[in-house]
């Protein structure tokens, strides 16, 4: 069995925290590790193949990252140029696998969800293994124990060929108003859609070739055009923005003949809004969830999610407040399934606040927007022990370094040279220039730009250890 991880969603219901280019699966929200470490490690299981990431290019890096961080290796990392949903993403698996003759079950499993019970999963597990050796396409079904509007929910009705305890799709139902939802629990005859599956990979796209042609055919020609280095395959974009964008559920399940579904009874939580943050986390007396420095006075079932600042709420009942370095949203509970009519709204507006966070994170380390001026931008930047940022120059901006911590080794024009700590150096406009850290522990620096344009897009790169261009690296700096 081969676990594929769909790693390629942006959390826009969980901004201002999760942005364009560090959304929610990479983030911690519910212990010391995120929730893409969380799905990897739920796989310890025996006869479990290491993992197949379906992740965008942009983030390619945060991926190789917090393997490392927990010490895993992937079998494969599919990078998308751009997402077109999950039934392409999981057709240019299958079609990976099938190329390299093996014809694996295939554990379809989102990056961004939280499972409480490993042992309840497990059985849920055996029991799909049964019906999708036997050719079914299994869909783990959440048993729908509160009218919740926003979930698709699956209609399960008994069919005498399947494995006991698995049940035939009768339909599925879009996210529901708060009647029908109270209706289907009544019922006791619906799931919530996990978005978990479980099928063999030539099922899967002899299904998908029967119903989408379209996508089957296009993913099999942007496979043939794609490149790969090592374990890693960058799908050919020309190709895959061909094919259209389109869901699991949509192009296959809702009409094959084979799909079924195994309840999961293991604490699921797709963690998709504000409300299901607060639903996972420990609570004070009055129903209030807290993060950071956080004074509450008279509130009751709130979340509070602070980020440096003081963060103090008087009198208010279902509020969610979470706050950044660049940002700040205010929502009622009853309403945080909109955040992302917000997160459309300011993406309209040209707004950068929902790409990315005040720190960015890069294969050398990251940095963060302290201040900025109309000709004047300060960093600070961080760079780990052995890495190097790209060498480049810039037409617009000069730069001024000075070393906080650690040893950088500075290239600028035909010199090279060590700073220390409390040691600065200049790096004039057009100079070629990079940055190192030769040392054993982070090299931290503060940056000063100045200059008469200060876009990330100034940027020349010459040279890159981590095989980025200049193409992909408009609108990130160094």
């Amino acid at each position: 069995m081969t676990p594929i991880i769909l790693s390629g969603g942006s959390g826009s219901r969980l901004w201002p925290l999760s942005r364009k280019l560090y959304p929610k699966q990479f983030l911690a929200l519910t212990g010391e590790q995120t929730l893409f470490q969380q799905t990897l490690q739920r796989l310890s299981i025996e006869g479990m193949q290491p993992p197949v990431l379906v992740a965008n290019q942009e983030h390619r890096f945060i991926v190789l990252e917090q393997l490392e961080q927990i010490d895993l290796q992937a079998q494969m990392l599919l990078l998308e140029p751009f997402g077109r949903n999950t039934a392409p993403a999981v057709a240019m698996a299958a079609l990976q696998l099938i190329a390299e003759g093996r014809d694996e079950l295939m554990l379809v499993l989102p990056a961004d969800h939280v499972l409480d019970d490993q042992q309840a999963f497990r059985q849920a597990l055996a029991l799909a293994t049964v019906a999708a050796e036997k050719g079914e396409m299994v869909l783990f079904g959440v048993p729908a124990d509160r009218p919740e509007t926003g979930y698709g929910y699956i209609r399960g009705q008994a069919d005498g060929t399947l494995p006991d305890g698995v049940a035939r799709v009768a339909s599925f139902v879009e996210k529901p108003d708060a009647q029908r939802a109270t209706e289907y629990v009544k019922s006791g005859d619906y799931y919530w859609n996990s978005g978990m599956f479980l099928f063999r990979a030539s099922r899967f796209l002899e299904e998908l070739k029967h119903h989408d042609v379209d996508i089957y055919d296009t993913c099999l020609l942007a496979l043939e055009r794609s490149k790969r280095e090592g374990t890693q395959i960058a799908i050919d974009p020309a190709t895959f923005a061909c094919c259209p964008d389109n869901s699991i559920d949509y192009a296959v399940m809702e009409k094959t003949s084979r799909a079924c579904v195994v309840p999961l009874a293991a604490g699921w939580n797709d963690v998709g809004s504000w409300s299901s943050i607060w639903e996972v986390h420990d609570k004070d007396e009055a129903g209030n969830v807290t993060k950071g420095d956080v004074v509450i006075e008279d509130s009751r079932n709130c979340l509070i999610h602070g980020n440096g600042k003081l963060v103090s709420v008087l009198g208010l009942d279902d509020i969610v407040v979470v706050e950044t370095k660049d940002a700040m949203m205010v929502a009622h509970k009853d309403r945080v399934q909109d955040v992302k009519k917000l997160v459309s709204k300011l993406d309209a507006q040209g707004r950068c606040e929902t790409q990315n966070h005040c720190e960015v994170y890069r294969p050398w380390g990251s940095y963060d927007s302290v201040d900025m001026g109309g000709r004047f931008q300060v960093k600070h930047i961080t760079v780990k022990p052995g890495a190097q940022l790209s060498l480049q120059m810039h037409h617009h901006r000069a730069e001024h370094w000075i070393v906080v911590s650690g040893t950088a080794k500075v290239t600028c024009d035909d010199r090279e040279f060590l700073l220390t700590e409390n040691q600065s150096t200049y790096i004039p406009m057009t100079s070629v220039h990079r940055l190192s850290n030769p040392g054993k522990i982070p090299l931290e620096i503060i940056e000063v730009q100045s200059g008469t344009y200060l876009g990330e897009d100034d940027i020349e790169r010459l040279e890159d250890v981590y095989g980025r261009s200049d193409a992909v690296a408009a609108g990130a700096t160094h």
